[in-house]
């Protein structure tokens, strides 16, 4: 092919790619609200940090993943939780402190029980070497609740997750169902770690 027939197929393609939309935009990806996703970096009660946890829209769920290092093996509760403080010397009304009490209750819109919260996410597996890997996709937390009035903040949770799922046979011998604190945040435990989620 000659220089010159090169060089005008070369324009033609590049002039082709400028008015093309991204294929980012073309999918929806992180439009919503101008954002361009949102990422929150996790620390402990005393301040290392554990990983970092991103957040981006795609066709209309947000993708959250996030690689995580230095929490205890096993299963532990994952959320997004309402408040984004993540203050690990808070306090409760009697004065106790509670680690990242500050983030307030799990991110809900309608007034759900635990298990149907926008910001409840499949519990995290940490393994051995104290190392964890999650990706999952929410089609019920956006960008415009992420970031409403008070924000949001993402919370790691000591214990595994039973999203309050407690079937009524465990009431039903005198022996206590699931209990206030059970379908507010399905028996999860402390808050180990907490990242106030912001825009990138």
């Amino acid at each position: 092919m000659r220089p010159t027939r090169t060089l005008a197929v070369l324009a033609v393609l590049v002039a082709g790619l400028a008015v093309m939309p991204s294929a980012q935009a073309a999918a929806g990806d992180d439009t919503e609200a101008g954002g361009r996703g949102a990422r929150a970096v996790v620390r402990d009660v005393g301040g290392a940090v554990v990983g970092i946890v991103s957040l981006h829209t795609n066709r209309g769920k947000l993708t959250v993943s996030g690689r995580l290092t230095g929490l205890s093996p096993g299963f532990h509760g994952f959320h997004v939780h309402a408040v984004g403080v993540c203050d690990p010397a808070a306090t409760d009304p009697a004065g106790t402190v509670v680690p990242f009490l500050s983030a307030g209750g799990h991110l809900d819109v309608d007034g759900s029980t635990h298990g149907h919260h926008a910001g409840d996410m499949p519990v995290l597996f940490v393994a051995a070497d104290g190392t964890a890997l999650t990706v999952t996709e929410n089609d019920r937390l956006t960008m415009a609740r992420l970031f409403d009035a008070d924000r949001s903040a993402v919370i790691i949770h000591a214990l595994p997750d039973n999203y309050a799922n407690i079937p009524a046979r465990y009431s039903a011998a005198g022996v206590p169902g699931p209990d206030a604190a059970t379908r507010a945040a399905g028996d999860a435990g402390a808050r180990v770690a907490c990242g106030v989620v912001v825009r990138r």
